[in-house]
């Protein structure tokens, strides 16, 4: 028997497949290559059975529609990478594997040589491999790609009946409550994909972070249980929430922020190795390797790609191999191809058994049709709840069908939105508006908006809801030991507390030392240090006009590093309050580890730019060249900075508004100065309290004690003695100012 080669690879470069094809024909014409009766070669079985292998679902239809009379051994096929089908061995085929397979990847073809034609139906539906099921090291070394982490984890059965939700918007004189989401129902399993779909303003994110438990349970109605469970705060560490915005730490790396979340979220019964090394399977699952070591970026700091920042988001909340994975419009931004391969990322989740939702804006029809079920919302109502494949089929039995070929999600969405535009327009809709609803009626004769969200929840109302309903009453398929796992109260801290302030310290540590050290700042200090010890270069203790002059220039440095770490200081909690709110929902660490690690990891870098400061300006200007008074002035410096950092942060934390912050610094800061005891020497006795609360006051005393202990009695109306009282008055700004603070943090709402 002789077989012709087909005219496919014309004008190409000779491949391997080629080379394979000829050396299939060979073995062909060999005695060795023989056919029964049936027109099969005699050893198609044991080839199937072993080195013949497919690795594509289209190529095994092929097979199976070009070899009806195939053996049973054909079963056996054992999925393998094209680079070791194509490591077959002259020998191998030579000895009867004659049932083989020969591809080729520049033009996607699949060729089963078993003596049939490949019917011309079955070729187009073939479909060439795709970068997103192969990546090179495949290629190369015939490496699978690791699936997602697939470990033992409590399933969740996630139900919501009749879910509400109101918000009450308060005005001048009176107080509206305004309905967001009126009865909402619904189910979610394992191993499936759960899209909520609407226009802008129909009440998806809401319903998503009701479902997170991120709302408080006071605003809302009907039921939501996880397991036939109420939500619990065991849940937390169950459940993944990525928000739509990315909320990451700018000059962390992609390895950094995962490695700290790992640390912090991860059982305490791993080890620190364990758990690093789990963010580095993240890293690898979801394709991140080349970004790793580059840090994430913002809005004035260059860093990775959108699409690889989206990953980040998602690695940081898969990373505890969550039961429930909630995410926020994670395409929103997203190239067509960069979000198709993050939905795909989604059902590779769900399918190590993990439940996924997500809000969806207006998918392309490739990703529309990747979800297992669809919520669609219009203006808080349910329009719809099922199969998203099921979803044209009932919208066309409502009498609601495109009249031109569409996007299904674009069809869907301009239903949610009213707008009826190149849709079809069921009669009875027509005639209600006919009959009874003219007022509603638009210029262009068709029915309102509104006519059409009201027709929409009708149908659903009558047709389909009592029957979701119905099966929500279906117990969920556990053991009622899974079930109590669901109610436990007793929350899980991944690590104690000393280990979260260590953590937390460290990545604030490697966070703010890029701003810190900026070359802006840098040279602002030093600038103002070099000026300073021009103007009082080399000036004379010992003479009158040198004292006062000296005196001058120490309320300026009391006031300088008294204005300086305020300003710094009150943008700490109010930059970093979407962080700590989306952590602390996560109960990654407690409030108080953070708010001592937040304060404490400034104090090291507060402490580099004072000493450069003073190195410069202390012996520029004369002061008194001592090692003690040296380092007495540093060490008051460094309580003043101490006390005005903890100032900021306590006005910060109160407002945690920028703006407000700003404004009230402003006017705190220049009040305390006024009060110094500089400029006024004699003030009023019913406003003299304030320069008790003024650390520029204190220090400036403190400078002067510290530097003419000996050498007067008083300076400038202020008595020499120890300095005692000005010390202890300072460190209890220090800790009074950040008790207010932490305070303030507390009464700050976290969603529970």
């Amino acid at each position: 028997m002789s077989m012709e080669k087909p005219p496919l690879a014309t004008g190409l470069a000779r491949t391997r497949s080629e080379q394979l094809y000829e050396s299939v024909a060979a073995a062909i014409k060999s005695p060795h290559g023989s056919m029964d009766a049936n027109g099969i070669p005699a050893t198609a079985p044991a080839a199937v059975g072993g080195g013949g292998t497919l690795s594509r679902k289209s190529s095994r239809r092929l097979m199976m529609g070009a070899s009806p009379g195939r053996s049973g051994g054909a079963g056996t096929h054992i999925r393998k990478s094209r680079s070791a089908q194509l490591k077959l061995e002259l020998e191998e085929v030579s000895s009867g594997a004659a049932l083989s397979r020969a591809s080729s990847a520049s033009l996607g073809l699949s060729f089963s040589f078993t003596g049939f034609a490949m019917p011309p139906e079955e070729i187009s539906d073939s479909k060439p491999f795709s970068d997103d099921e192969m990546i090179p090291e495949d290629i190369e070394a015939g490496k699978k790609k690791p699936k997602f982490q697939a470990e033992p984890t409590l399933p969740i059965f996630l139900k919501f009946k009749e879910v509400t939700y109101k918000v009450v918007i308060k005005k001048m004189t009176s107080s509206v409550e305004k309905e967001i989401l009126t009865g909402i129902t619904g189910s979610v399993n394992p191993g499936e994909v759960l899209a909520l779909m609407g226009p802008s303003g129909s009440g998806k994110t809401t319903l998503l972070s009701l479902l997170a438990g991120r709302i408080s349970q006071s605003a809302t109605g009907g039921s939501v249980t996880y397991n036939d469970k109420p939500y619990s705060k065991f849940l937390k560490s169950r459940i993944g929430f990525v928000t739509q915005d990315d909320v990451l730490f700018p000059h962390l790396t992609v390895k950094e922020t995962l490695t700290y979340a790992a640390r912090l979220r991860l059982s305490k019964t791993l080890t620190r190795e364990q758990k690093e090394q789990r963010a580095l399977d993240v890293i690898h699952e979801l394709g991140l390797e080349r970004c790793q070591d580059t840090m994430i970026g913002g809005a004035f700091v260059r860093g990775v790609s959108g699409g690889e920042r989206k990953r980040v988001s998602i690695g940081n909340e898969i990373i505890i191999n969550p039961s429930l994975l909630l995410l926020d419009e994670p395409t929103s931004g997203l190239d067509s191809t960069t979000a198709l391969r993050t939905i795909q990322m989604l059902h590779d989740i769900s399918d190590a058994g993990k439940t996924v939702i997500t809000t969806i804006h207006q998918p392309s029809s490739r990703l529309f049709h990747r979800f297992d079920k669809l919520i669609l919302l219009g203006r808080g109502s349910l329009l719809y709840f099922g199969k998203s494949s099921e979803a044209l089929e009932y919208f066309s039995s409502i009498g609601c069908s495109p009249l031109i070929a569409m996007n299904p999600a674009e069809f869907l969405l301009d239903l949610a939105n009213g707008n009826i535009n190149d849709i079809s327009v069921p009669s009875e809709l027509d005639d209600r508006v006919q009959v009874g609803n003219s007022g509603r009626e638009t210029q262009t004769g068709k029915p309102s908006p509104a006519a059409v969200h009201e027709y929409l929840v009708e149908a659903y109302e009558t047709r389909v809801a009592e029957q979701e309903k119905k099966k929500l009453m279906d117990p969920v398929p556990l053991d009622e030991e899974a079930k109590a796992k669901s109610l436990r109260l007793k929350r899980e801290w991944g690590a104690g507390w000393w280990e979260q302030y260590c953590i937390l310290f460290c990545r604030g540590l490697k966070e703010r030392r890029h701003e810190y050290f900026s070359w802006l700042r840098v040279t602002q200090v030093l600038s103002t240090a070099v000026i300073l010890g021009l103007l009082w270069w080399q000036s004379d203790m010992r003479t009158p006009r040198g004292l006062q002059d000296q005196a001058g220039l120490l309320f300026f440095i009391a006031v300088f590093w008294g204005f300086f770490p305020v300003f710094t200081a009150i943008f700490a909690f109010p930059q970093e309050r979407a962080m700590l709110n989306k952590e602390r929902a996560a109960d990654m660490y407690k409030l108080s580890a953070y708010f001592l690690a937040r304060t404490t990891s400034d104090l090291p870098l507060d402490f580099i730019l004072p000493s450069l400061f003073l190195l410069v300006v202390y012996f520029m200007t004369g002061l008194r060249v001592s090692p003690y008074p040296f380092f007495l002035s540093m060490l008051t410096v460094f309580l003043c900075i101490i006390a005005a950092q903890g100032l900021g942060l306590a006005i910060g934390a109160v407002l945690m508004d920028l703006k407000k912050a700003t404004t009230l610094a402003s006017v705190t800061v220049m009040t305390f100065m006024l009060a110094g005891g500089f400029f006024v020497k004699k003030v009023p006795v019913f406003i003299s309290w304030i320069r008790y609360l003024s650390f520029n006051y204190h220090t400036y005393k403190l400078l002067l004690k510290v530097q003419y202990q000996d050498l007067a009695e008083s300076i400038n109306g202020m008595r020499i003695d120890s300095g005692l009282t000005e010390v202890v008055a300072l460190i209890v700004m220090v800790f009074g100012y950040r008790l207010l603070a932490y305070l303030s943090l507390r009464q700050m709402k976290i969603a529970t």
